[in-house]
Parts: structure tokens; sequence; C-alpha cells
């Protein structure tokens, strides 16, 4: 059964800021077929026909850095089709440094295939069920009138649980920018709301879920969410340049600048062409915590959607939920249900099914995508300068059509 159309899947992997602008700069290009195609020769033949890479069309998609809607960009496309790497845009507006290759960013939500990963394990390990309850194995987290939430059901967001109440209002998010949240805390205000369908009857994509299962792997396993992560992932994956700041705001290590789009007259804004920003690099994401703190490059998430798809990180077994769509609607649309558990579903042109995820923060914006026999992936980080608007995905959706596409 189609879970999408076309449209919807792109979507889904391309969410962005407004329409690209013309400001021209030279993109930095590598690619390394030869090392491909001997790797493919050790691998099992891919069932995907995936077309071939479409260089000029991945630079077109950023060529034009810095434009009106993004200061940088860097695109990794890999598989056994062969792979390619591209550069563009600036460090920073002030001193218009060129970006390059290998610059951390926040992952955003990127951040919840993660913390899925290590539930799984768990359940590998038989320390969780997925049929297991929240109330079982965190008892009084909850409000005692809500019914019972699956573990499961909280993975793949048909848990039911509400979000909290916060403004959406830019000068709000800026102002209380440095505020640190508690886990416990962000989850007692979103229940103090009621739960918004029957478990099970529903997906509704919401960060809650991602914050209670952070908390499922604090509890079970004694350790903190960010030592599980790093000791169950990021080491072993190598992923060396990826890290969970916790209560730092800072970003370590070299990155590019994140700038926010704001009208005229906003305290601390800089003049950007005919728009003004002010710069977003040093935020809190304790308010997003196992839902969308990771710190990470585009190398080490190459990294990590090859080791995860071949079944290193978690084990074929346990890893079929996050390949898995449940057969419900989403709330509020009446749409067929996208989100696995920790992935989304995308069917794309020329018959190709792919699996990934996108993540936004002020400033930057994210994706991964791979299809499941890893013939082909792709991971961008775009410093978007309004990454976290609703319906603008220009400049993801032509990384994505690039990269998918013939």
């Amino acid at each position: 059964m189609k879970r999408t159309h076309v449209t919807a899947a792109l979507l889904a992997l391309a969410v962005l800021g407004t329409t690209a602008g013309t400001t021209g700069t030279a993109v930095a290009a590598t690619r390394n077929h030869t090392v491909t195609q001997v790797q493919a020769q050790t691998q099992v033949q891919a069932q995907t026909q995936v077309p071939p890479i479409n260089e000029a069309a991945l630079n077109r998609a950023i060529a034009d850095l810095p434009a009106p809607d993004a200061t940088a960009a860097e695109v990794r496309v890999g598989g056994s089709a062969g792979s390619w790497h591209g550069v563009a845009g600036v460090r920073d507006l002030r001193a218009g440094r060129p970006a390059r290759e290998g610059m951390r960013f926040r992952a955003g939500s990127v951040t919840k295939m993660f913390t899925t990963a290590v539930v799984l394990q768990l359940v590998a390990e038989g320390r969780v069920a997925l049929d297991g309850t929240v109330q079982e194995y965190l008892p009084g987290l909850l409000p005692a009138d809500y019914p019972a939430v699956t573990v499961g059901q909280v993975l793949n967001h048909t848990s039911g649980l509400p979000s909290p109440k916060l403004s959406n209002d830019f000068a709000d998010v800026y102002a209380t920018r440095f505020k640190a949240w508690t886990p416990e805390e962000y989850v007692a205000l979103a229940v103090a709301n009621p739960i918004e369908f029957t478990p099970g009857d529903w997906q509704h994509y919401l960060n809650v879920n991602t914050f209670v299962a952070g908390l499922l792997i604090e509890k079970v396993t004694g350790n903190s969410y960010e030592h599980e992560v790093t000791a169950r992932i990021l080491r072993p994956v190598g992923m060396r340049d990826s890290y969970l700041p916790g209560r730092s705001v800072r970003v370590r290590g070299p990155h590019n600048r994140a700038y926010q789009v704001v009208p005229e007259g906003f305290p601390g804004a800089i003049r950007y062409g005919d728009a003004h920003v002010v710069d977003m690099t040093e935020t809190s994401v304790t308010s997003t915590w196992a839902s969308g703190d990771l710190i990470s490059t585009t190398a080490d998430l190459e990294k990590f959607v090859n080791a995860l798809f071949k079944g290193e990180i978690v084990p074929a077994a346990q890893l079929e939920p996050m390949f898995t769509v449940p057969d419900v609607k989403e709330y509020g649309t009446g749409r067929p249900a996208v989100y696995t558990s920790g992935m989304s579903r995308l069917e794309l042109p020329g018959g190709i099914v792919a699996y990934g995820k996108t993540g936004a923060r002020y400033g930057s914006a994210t994706g991964v995508g791979a299809t499941r026999d890893l013939s082909r992936t792709v991971v961008y980080s775009l410093n978007s300068t309004d990454a976290k608007a609703a319906g603008q995905n220009q400049r993801g959706l032509g990384v994505a059509l690039a990269a998918f596409a013939r």
C-alpha cells in the first residue's frame, strides 16, 4: 500500500526556509568513484535501481550560496553507485570566510534516530519490551487518568501524548534561548494537557515522545541519556566529531555560524542583503534534548546511516520498527502516516523508496536519507536563515531531487 505520494515524501526530506537567491560563490566538490567501486564489489548486489549521480544537479542545488535562504551548505551523496561531496557558502557573515568540509552543526530531529536506536538496543537485550507501558517503566511520569501508553507507541508517535503549550513567537524564543530545561519539566508541562487521542489510533509527530524515550533509557540503564548514546553509538561507529552538548550552549570545534531572519529593528540583528538576521549559533538545546540536541558532521552521519541500515547498531530482528510505518492516519489531517520509529518512509521518483530524517534548529537544517540497501545515501547540512518555517522547503527539496532523482 502506498504510504505517501512523491511530493509529500520530498517535503518530509526537505525542511528548509525561503526560496534561494542569486548571490554566487564557488562550490568545492570532491569525488571518489574508484574507492566506491572497490567497496561495491564486496557488497550484496543492490536491489534498488538508483540513477547515476547527477553531479551537475547537485552543484546547482547549492552553487548560489550564500543566498537569502541559506548562508552555507555541505552535501554528501554516497552508496554503491558512486559518491559526491559539495560545499558552498560562507562560515560567517561578518568575515565572509568560505565554508569548508567537515563543519559541525546542530542536527535537530535527526537525533530521534539515535534515541530510537538505543531503545531498540535495550529491546534486543531484553531490558525493554515494545508492548511494555510507559506507566510500568516510568511510574508517575504520566497522569493517573491517562490510558496505557506503550513503548512502541512512543517510538512511532502513535502515543497520543500532547505537546507542551509553548510560544512559537521567535521574539520569545530568542529571549529565552539560554533557558535550561530538565526533561521532567518538559514532559510535565506537556502532560498537564489532556491526552490527544486513544493511543494507537492516530500518528502525531511530537518531541514529547522522544523525551519519554530518553527518560526510559536513563531509568533502565541507570546512566544519563548522553552517556548511553555516546557509548552505544557514537564511539563504536567512530563518530569522533559528534557529541551531545547537554547544558552547553556552544558548538565545539569548527562550525558555520547559524543565523535566523528577523524583522528590521530586532535587537541584535545585523543586515544580510535586503533582510536582517540574528546569530543563533549559541543556544540551549535542552528544550529538545533527546529529540534534537545532537551536534554532528555530514561525514559522521553518513557513517551512522550506513552502520544502522547494515544492522551494526541495532540487531536485524529489532531494527524492523525503524522501517515500518504504522497503518494509521495522521492526526489532524487524515492523511496516511509517514513516520516509522525514528524515521520517515519516502517514495521518490522512479519507484525509489528511501528512509530518513530531517532536523531543524534555528540557523541549521539537516537531512539524512538512504535506500534500505544503501545503494544511495544522502546527508546534507544547510545553514538556513529560516530553518523552522512551515512549508518552506525549496533548498532542501532541490538537494533531495538532485540526490535521488534522474
